[in-house]
């Protein structure tokens, strides 16, 4: 401490770390010096809105989930909203239902399941047929601290259509990852206590949705008026941190009781020292920043892989004709670069001006599959066209087309994440905190719930420590 202000320091100006400056000026006070490092030319992160054709149009998240998981109250990104006075600007989705495009049809998506994991097999009726083998053996799916990927348990237990065709895309449009590949633990914590008790999957399915329960008639989403870029903007306000935008922290070390930064450049590189430290940047520069402090923990967050995405925005002629849905999934067994579109205009009301144009936003790219994303923007965005033509029967010409990049955007969690998760964080004094999609989910209440915790713990460990 210098005259006895604390200091903190947060790496990453994404919502996480935003929401983690906010909370430490909740829990320190207004005398707290504390000051957000992005290496970007502007805070936010994966919010970021833009303009297409005289509309907002998101080029990154679009909405948040309005309950928590256990579906006792707000999620955190509701609650922060209304925290920094953007409650009375809160939006939500038309009540439309979603698709998927199997067979060269577009079918609803069957009703009740958990990111596509069914808790009724009769309802799969022209989408999968069930298969695998879900008798009850009187033991449970899965032992106090076992982990499995989704695919090894819904295959199992239901076949590998409702893996292929159902799972599989709910899992890409979230993680862009494969139900094979991705940890029950860390995507579906719900079902995977569950299936710690019950016996069969149909009932672990059904218990995970009765723990969280959704009273009838509440929004699942909800966004802003103006767009998500506006929470960054309120949060960042009312957090009282600087945010430095454009300099990267290149190392990271301890300091005595405290913490050393190396920050920007190599020809402007300057060193600033502080009480405690959070850290809300993506796997691999966390786990550069963290070599130097403690190996093991370094390794564990190295591990982590990410998936690339490109979001193509088309801006089409008012009278476009579009489905009565949200929008539709595209399981990757079809063949399309395609692997979700949203009809914005249709299901975002306050976007739908009296005879403005039509926005559709089409999502690309799957883990380990980037020949698409290798496009030159111009072309990616003639075939996502040209694909969504083909799925609609017929589209006209875009009026005006955006392509926003997202490399490495979205973390892929093989089993047994939550535990090297746990055990790095263990592995770290109390004053530097990790938070971020890296560790505790994707989607804005789990990051800003992940960078709330860490403010918590630096704070805890500083008021332990007496700083």
């Amino acid at each position: 401490m210098a005259g006895g202000t604390v200091r903190l320091a947060v790496v990453g100006g994404g919502v996480t770390g935003l929401a983690a400056a906010l909370r430490l000026r909740e829990l320190l006070g207004p005398s707290a010096a504390i000051t957000v490092f992005e290496q970007a030319a502007g805070p936010g992160g994966k919010l970021r809105t833009g303009e297409l054709a005289g509309l907002v149009a998101e080029r990154g998240a679009e909405s948040f989930l309005v309950r928590s998981p256990d579906g006792s109250g707000d999620s955190a990104a509701l609650a922060l909203a209304r925290r920094v006075g953007l409650g009375d600007d809160l939006v939500h989705p038309r009540p439309l239902p979603a698709a998927l495009w199997l067979d060269g049809r577009l079918h609803r998506i069957p009703p009740g399941t958990l990111l596509g994991v069914p808790g009724d097999l009769s309802a799969l009726a022209g989408v999968a047929r069930p298969g695998g083998d879900d008798r009850d053996t009187g033991r449970p799916l899965l032992g106090p601290a076992a982990d499995v990927t989704v695919g090894d348990l819904v295959r199992r237990r239901f076949g590998g259509e409702v893996v292929d065709r159902l799972v599989d895309p709910m899992l890409g449009g979230v993680y862009a990852g494969q139900a094979d590949s991705l940890s029950l633990a860390a995507t579906m914590p719900g079902l995977a206590a569950a299936c710690r008790t019950r016996t069969t999957l149909v009932a672990a399915v059904r218990a995970a949705q009765a723990a969280a329960p959704r009273p009838a008639g509440t929004p699942v989403f909800a966004s802003l008026k103006g767009g998500l870029g506006r929470l960054v903007t309120a949060v960042a306000a009312a957090s009282g941190a600087q945010v430095r935008t454009g300099r990267p922290v290149r190392e990271l070390a301890r300091a005595g009781t405290g913490w050393r930064l190396l920050v920007g450049s190599t020809r402007d590189a300057e060193a600033v020292t502080a009480d405690g430290v959070v850290l809300a940047v993506p796997a691999r520069p966390a786990a550069r920043l963290l070599r130097g402090v403690e190996p093991a923990a370094a390794a564990a967050v190295g591990r982590l892989d990410y998936a690339s995405v490109a979001l193509v925005t088309l801006a089409l002629p008012p009278e476009t004709p579009l489905p009565d849905l949200s929008g539709f999934l595209v399981p990757a067994t079809q063949g399309t670069l395609i692997k979700a579109a949203t009809f914005l205009t249709r299901k975002w009301a306050h976007l739908a001006g009296d005879g403005g144009p039509v926005l559709v936003r089409a999502s690309v790219g799957r883990y380990r599959e980037t020949g698409a994303l290798r496009l030159a923007d111009a072309e990616l965005a003639r075939r996502v066209h040209a694909e969504l033509a083909r799925i609609l029967d017929g589209l006209p010409a875009p009026l005006a087309t955006h392509v926003q990049r997202w490399g490495g955007a979205l973390p892929q969690y093989p089993p047994g994440h939550p535990d090297r998760v746990a055990a790095a964080r263990a592995a770290l004094p109390g004053t530097l905190g990790l938070a971020g999609a890296a560790y505790d989910g994707v989607g804005i209440p789990a990051c800003v719930t992940s960078g709330q915790a860490a403010a918590w713990q630096v704070a805890t460990a500083l008021g332990e420590s007496g700083s």
